[in-house]
């Protein structure tokens, strides 16, 4: 596989078709490279409604708002990025809106979750168990606790608690407690490769030792940069962007992140219909919302095939009613 294909964006085409329903401002609030961006604003420009459109593209990751910038600078004016974290989406894309679109709606909002493809790709971060680099994963490299500073300053229980609660690794407990023997013996873990050691002596066999390293570098990545919070916050403030008829489309490749999106999403579009038993024939309140997808939507086995980070990933769409 060549390693430019590690940079497809996941499901470009559902994305694509989903949200943009005609001009306006759209929100990518996971930028990564750009290449989900690109596909939106070449689906505007190729229906003519690039003109009276803007795309804010917002990553907290400065290599790749350089990357985007390349990949996305012949669409000139039309783009605006800007650096931050996508929790504070609603902030940002207000501020943008309100100096480049004074009183514009948000058409789409699309959040891509997870760690992309660059940072796993570059060893300097400390995102793979595959590769050799600083325990570090954190997504905004200017400020916050590290990886190495979790595993090393933490005790045994709350070590076991990440892994368990963000991980779903069973071996949770056993992990923990290798990983804090070793720090007592030998000092602090500062590495990937010690940790990935360290998980491979406690774990038996070739196919467990691997989804264990998965679970456990996951859990401190989602620990580290607090993405359940994260992501918490950033829902809210989507659908609170949103003009009448726009859509948030939503990415996830695990089953928390999932699980929060597809929560969310049914709590706004569910009717109130008051306390039990009281049985109104009209609710309290309507639900403000409409799920798109009540299923969430998959890649096909020809895009798995080009881009394997699509196996695990789930599209839900949440729409503001009219």
């Amino acid at each position: 596989m060549r390693h430019d294909e590690y940079h497809l964006p996941v499901m470009a085409d559902e994305v694509t078709g989903f949200l943009v329903q005609g001009p306006g401002v759209y929100v990518d609030g996971t930028l990564g490279g750009g290449g989900h961006a690109r596909r939106l604003l070449e689906a505007l420009s190729g229906a003519g409604w690039l003109e009276g459109s803007l795309l804010i593209g917002i990553d907290q990751d400065a290599d790749a708002l350089d990357e985007a910038g390349r990949k996305l600078r012949h669409f000139g004016g039309r783009v605006c990025l800007e650096r931050g974290n996508f929790g504070d989406m609603a902030a940002i894309a207000g501020r943008v809106i309100a100096e480049k679109a004074p009183g514009a709606a948000v058409s789409g909002i699309l959040l891509d979750l997870g760690v992309s493809s660059h940072q796993i790709d570059t060893p300097g971060r400390g995102f793979s168990f595959m590769s050799e680099g600083p325990l570090d994963m954190r997504m905004d490299t200017r400020s916050g606790m590290t990886a190495a500073d979790m595993v090393n300053t933490y005790g045994e229980q709350e070590l076991a608690g990440i892994f368990y609660r963000y991980g779903e690794e069973r071996g949770s407990r056993r992990i923990a407690r290798a990983v804090k023997e070793h720090v007592r013996r030998e000092g602090a873990l500062t590495r990937t490769g010690e940790l990935a050691r360290i998980v491979r002596s406690v774990v038996h066999g070739h196919e467990h030792r691997t989804k264990s390293l998965a679970r456990v570098f996951q859990a401190l990545r989602i620990a580290v940069n607090d993405e359940m919070g994260v992501l918490e916050k950033a829902l809210e403030g989507g659908a609170g962007l949103l003009g009448p008829g726009g859509r948030m489309a939503v990415i996830s490749y695990h089953s928390l992140e999932d699980r929060m999106v597809k929560l969310f999403f049914r709590e706004q579009s569910a009717d109130d219909w008051g306390p039990k038993g009281v049985g109104l024939r009209e609710p309290v309140r309507a639900g403000g919302f409409r799920e798109v997808t009540r299923k969430p939507v998959v890649a096909g086995d020809g895009e798995i095939a080009c881009n394997p980070r699509a196996r695990s990933a789930k599209l839900r769409i949440l729409e503001k009613k009219l």
